[in-house]
């Protein structure tokens, strides 16, 4: 069975527009409550759920239904408010429930929401279980007896376990004392915990978008508009700047120039660290899209090296069919599974500051050796499906061309979108005029076939 509503990172849309609606999400919350209630768990107790969100203004909507939802197929549920994605897992895994839900749309605007599962494991549900989920909404609601609903109860200490267990990841005996940071959490999920985090390890903390107003989050602010982050590190003359995305599974990074390092860098500087400590354990997992000069990097130092498909979730499959520790993409989601079950950006941060403080480098200086690669990437309009194209004659011959001229110091990326109409066309290489007039003819010949 196909999935109709579940994409690569659970369900999303705009609020007020099927399937984002407080009628559909309490149907779902109903129909996953009944695909968990026929699951095994100990001791014939009814299966708990833990429900965080963003600050979306939607989010107390959104989570009504959902509870109501669980609770009516006899879920207990536990509610933490405003946390970041990975938090979720984390709590979900540490409480021993069942299942832990997030709602949020990441780094897209406040009005779009989404609702993402975590298993009780506190990785992304099995596909196999999505699919049950997906089944049981073409059932009836139907409330259980009174005496068979579930209970609610808030988690008032939600925050500072999360804290605590952020501060975990840091080596114990190492510290911040004598860095100053400049933390932007977009006005989202992290806004009351990223800037804790960092101050209680010693550093000097300026934190900027943290002021949530439910309206504001990703807004001018954040991983995906770093700019107000890159001014605020040299106004203030910090050491580094740190960005989380909405639901703080998302980080990129800042030097003190000012100068933007995104996740490919940032993994880099991981995984150089790791080896060089001889604790990296197999290889690192990109994506389709991680800068072909990573790749040549990883393969200058010996480290092993797998593109998975876009998305952390494809990433988190290839890490675990390996059995690596390392993994992530570069818009920066960034995956240490010695760490956590999941991307997260907090954490992820703390990473990078470990093998800066371990070397006594800067961001500059630790990611300096790492030349990137030109990549344009070019998205081309397309009316049925995209993927039809890839197997055009003349597509495929254009690509023939570029592939032979740029003679493996570059590589052609066609790739439909899963939430848009659009074929995106990425080319990248050592020469930039070289990559930019291979991109602009392959993108060309689509927009012809497309037409």
């Amino acid at each position: 069975m196909s999935r109709k509503f579940f994409g690569t990172d659970g369900i999303r849309g705009r609020v007020g527009v099927h399937p984002i609606t407080p009628q559909f999400v309490m149907t779902l919350g109903y129909a996953a409550g009944k695909v968990l209630a026929k699951a095994e768990h100990t001791q014939n107790e009814r299966p708990g759920v833990l429900i965080g969100k963003d600050t979306r203004i939607s989010g107390y909507m959104l989570e009504s239904a959902l509870e109501a939802g669980l609770i009516a197929a006899g879920i207990d549920v536990y509610l933490a408010g405003p946390i970041p994605t990975p938090a979720v897992a984390y709590l979900t895994r540490a409480l021993r429930l069942q299942a832990g839900v997030v709602i949020s749309a990441s780094h897209n605007p406040f009005e779009d929401n989404g609702i993402k599962f975590f298993s009780g494991g506190g990785t992304k549900l099995p596909d196999e279980v999505e699919i049950a989920i997906e089944a049981e909404l073409g059932n009836a609601m139907q409330t259980n007896p009174s005496e068979n609903l579930g209970k609610a109860k808030r988690i008032d200490d939600a925050v500072g376990r999360y804290i605590e267990f952020c501060k975990s990841t840091f080596p114990a005996d190492m510290n911040l004392r004598g860095l100053k940071i400049v933390v932007d959490s977009a006005h989202g999920a992290t806004y009351h915990i990223a800037r804790h985090v960092f101050h209680e390890l010693g550093a000097d903390v300026i934190a900027i978008g943290a002021d949530p107003n439910g309206k504001n989050i990703n807004d001018g602010y954040g991983a995906t508009k770093p700019l107000n982050l890159q001014k605020a590190v040299v106004e203030h003359k910090a050491d580094i700047g740190i960005a989380l995305d909405g639901d703080g599974d998302r980080l990129v990074m800042v030097d003190a120039a000012g100068k933007l390092y995104d996740g490919d860098q940032l993994l880099y500087v991981i995984a150089k660290h790791r080896q060089a400590q001889g604790v990296l354990k197999g290889g690192v997992v990109g994506t389709q899209m991680t800068n072909l000069a990573f790749e040549h990097a990883m393969q200058k130092f010996g480290i092993p090296f797998a593109r998975a498909k876009v998305g952390d979730r494809y990433v988190l499959e290839l890490m675990q069919e390996k059995k690596w520790q390392l993994g992530g993409e570069n818009s920066g989601h960034i995956i240490c599974l010695d760490k956590h079950s999941t991307g997260d950006g907090i954490v992820s941060a703390l990473q990078v500051l470990h093998a800066l403080r371990m070397k006594q480098q800067t961001l500059a200086q630790a990611a300096g050796d790492l030349h990137m690669y030109p990549q344009i990437l070019i998205n081309v309009k397309v009316t049925g499906k995209a993927a039809d194209l890839l197997e055009r004659t003349e597509v495929t011959a254009e690509v023939a061309k570029a592939e032979r001229d740029l003679n493996g110091k570059g590589r052609v990326l066609l790739r439909p979108s899963g939430t848009e109409p659009l074929l995106r066309v990425m080319v990248e290489g050592e020469d930039g005029v070289q990559v930019k007039m291979w991109a602009e003819k392959i993108a060309g010949v689509v927009k012809g076939m497309a037409a």
